[in-house]
């Protein structure tokens, strides 16, 4: 949910997160007025990166995860915690194949 969207202003970074970040922080993250959010690229978060599963598929990973915003940390991974968070964002989340 917090990955793919197409709003430049979807995930939210505090000071804290942006100090966590350290030298991360500008590559990943942007100001928006006065507040910074993670950038989205072609509707996902700049910290996801391609790469290839066992599998052979084409899939993601986030580059920062152990540094990443504590919004991402508070979402936990899993159908349950995703599912409620699409019905409350579902206008606002890109849709993606991975």
């Amino acid at each position: 949910m917090c990955c793919f969207s197409k709003l430049a202003f979807y995930v939210r970074v505090s000071g804290a997160d942006w100090n966590r970040f350290g030298a991360q922080a500008e590559p990943v993250a942007h100001f928006i007025g006065h507040r910074a959010y993670m950038k989205m690229t072609n509707s996902h978060c700049e910290a996801l990166k391609p790469r290839q599963n066992s599998d052979g598929r084409m899939g993601f990973f986030c580059a920062i995860y152990e540094k990443r915003p504590q919004v991402c940390r508070d979402l936990a991974r899993g159908p349950t915690s995703c599912e409620g968070e699409l019905a409350a964002k579902a206008d606002r989340v890109a849709r993606h194949k991975a």
